[in-house]
């Protein structure tokens, strides 16, 4: 699913009315859809007070249709629009729904009063994508009253919420129901954190038109792009047909961390995992899992499809250059994470090389571009994207709304995850689902790092829910995975 700018969707607007659909039918199906979601998420709503309030532009006119439905479809206990601008200042499709509206005799009024503050639904159609620079008076008043002044209701915004766009206030919804595609600020943080449950419909645009230009590189990952990994395996398989990952990491101390990335590799259905570990760790690792092989750090990794370099590899001078060694020089597909990618920072990356995933977090991710943590979290997308394309990596940039990022210029935003992952080992267990999915899918490594990542988030919501944010550990997310993954096969 493509994600938009503002501009990109004023844009394809246009094409679409170029190409014959007028702007009135998109509105006409723009409120009707929201009406369907109404009713499906919060029906019965003849049950319901509601106030619609509306702006002037588009999407008070999507707001005029929506009342207009209500009105005539299901007959809310009462409906009430506020108009936050005189009538007269409607336009275009936005004026026409304005007359049909009141043939309706739904109560319209300039003003909230008293009875109004019962409502139980709230319906922002105030301001949206085409905002420039910050809410103004009327505009900033309602946005407030919208936040504070239904201590009952629940608000519902139609397209954005109200100012998100301009980086200032902005209505905090329960609900977000937004037209042909989400927009770049409802799926960044921190703006996606007043979206509230984002649920995206379609109104009639053809969907082609964001499919024929690269100007549209923005992606949310989505498990139908990888569904095909988990299809039933043949009958006849082995362990050799799915690939042999080697684990790099476990400096004296740090044994765990490997033997998780190594575990992680096989239950996402790694045929084979050997961990290369220090030799005082590597008991460690085959008592924490018995089915991973183990070898010696410095041994030849020959005979292996994939290399996962960094788990609990410390930052000795010599575990550091054999990160490097193997960075410049191995064949191999790479997932780098950890020490690997503090063993790479200050470091050239020359050449197309073979593919090569790296995994920071922000502070890592500071010290391989030489720039400020506070610079990348103001850009994750950017900052990724860039980095991605010059360096000729795949870059998963970690964090709320983890960013992949490829040398083509695409990125994808992936929508799992949760606060209770913010805890030790969790970048390990994501480094082990890379390589595991890499090493069975020498084809569709993109798919499968796209898979990785979102099963990882998504073992983590399942594991919250279950055992709360502050009880989810590490190992947590692989016990959860197998449920993640039937998610994607149903």
């Amino acid at each position: 699913m493509k994600v938009l700018t503002g501009a990109q969707m004023r844009e394809i607007d246009r094409l679409t009315m170029e190409a014959g659909i007028p702007g009135l039918v998109l509105m006409e199906n723009a409120g009707c859809r929201f009406v369907e979601f109404l009713e499906r998420n919060y029906g019965p709503l003849d049950q319901h007070r509601i106030v619609v309030v509306c702006g002037k532009g588009n999407n008070g006119g999507d707001g005029l249709v929506i009342a207009r439905q209500l009105s005539i479809r299901f007959k809310p206990r009462s409906l009430d629009v506020i108009l936050a601008y005189p009538p007269t200042e409607f336009k275009d499709d936005s004026a026409t729904n304005w007359k049909m509206l009141q043939v309706t005799g739904t109560r319209v009024t300039r003003t909230l009063e008293p009875r109004m503050r019962a409502a139980t639904l709230v319906i922002d159609a105030l301001l949206g994508t085409g905002l420039q620079g910050p809410a103004r008076s009327p505009a900033l008043e309602w946005i407030r009253e919208i936040n504070g002044g239904f201590p009952g209701a629940t608000v519902v915004s139609v397209d954005v919420p109200s100012g998100l766009f301009d980086g200032g206030e902005s209505v905090r919804a329960a609900d977000t129901v937004t037209f042909t595609a989400p927009k770049l600020e409802q799926v960044v943080p921190p703006t996606c954190d007043r979206v509230g449950r984002l649920h995206v419909v379609q109104i009639g645009t053809p969907l082609s038109l964001m499919d024929k230009s690269p100007e549209y590189w923005l992606n949310v990952v989505e498990p139908r792009q990888f569904r095909r990994l988990f299809e039933p395996r043949p009958a006849g398989s082995h362990k050799g047909d799915f690939g042999h990952v080697l684990v790099i990491g476990g400096a004296p101390g740090k044994g765990g961390a490997a033997a998780m990335s190594g575990l992680a590799a096989l239950k996402i259905g790694a045929g084979l995992v050997t961990v290369a570990t220090a030799e005082e760790e590597r008991r460690t690792v085959t008592a924490l899992a018995p089915e991973l092989m183990t070898q010696s750090i410095g041994q030849d990794p020959g005979g292996k499809d994939v290399l996962a370099i960094g788990p609990g590899l410390g930052q000795e001078p010599d575990l550091a250059g054999v990160a490097q060694r193997l960075f410049a020089q191995s064949a191999l597909p790479l997932v780098i994470d950890a020490d690997g990618l503090n063993a790479l920072a200050g470091t050239a990356f020359h050449g197309p090389g073979p593919w090569r995933v790296l995994t920071p977090h922000p502070g890592e991710m500071s010290r391989l571009a030489g720039c400020k943590t506070t610079d990348i979290q103001a850009d994750r997308v950017g900052v990724a994207r860039k980095f991605a394309m010059e360096r000729n990596v795949v870059l998963v940039l970690k964090g709320q709304r983890t960013v992949v990022a490829f040398p083509d210029g695409r990125a994808f935003l992936n929508p799992s995850g949760t606060p209770a992952m913010a805890t030790a080992g969790s970048g390990d267990i994501l480094t082990g689902l890379i390589a595991g999915l890499m090493a069975q899918w020498p084809d569709r490594r993109e798919q499968a790092v796209l898979a990785a990542v979102w099963l990882h988030g998504r073992s983590g919501e399942l594991g919250a829910a279950a055992l709360t944010e502050q009880s989810l550990t590490a190992t947590d997310l692989i016990r959860y995975l197998p449920a993640a993954i039937r998610e994607t096969q149903a």
